[in-house]
């Protein structure tokens, strides 16, 4: 249990995430208004804040616009895209 991050001591999970998926990710919450994104509960929207958090800490933050590109043809493959 992780109990640095802002929840103190509150149970957390640890997450593997595919590279390409988490730059997918991370460059989409970056250009996206989180206030459009529909939701039914306040706290969907906070867990994509928390989410796009957590991304900000690992080295996606750094992809170029060719990675980016890259990563979203791999995930949209599994699409069958």
């Amino acid at each position: 249990m992780e109990t640095g991050f802002p929840w103190g001591s509150t149970p957390t999970v640890d997450l593997r995430l595919w590279r390409s998926d988490a730059i997918v990710l991370f460059d989409w919450l970056m250009s996206t208004d989180l206030n459009t994104v529909p939701i039914t509960h306040p706290s969907q929207k906070q867990a994509l804040a928390d989410l796009l958090t957590r991304l900000e800490e690992v080295d996606v933050i750094e992809s170029t616009e060719e990675e980016i590109a890259a990563a979203q043809e791999e995930v949209a493959k599994d699409m069958g895209w």
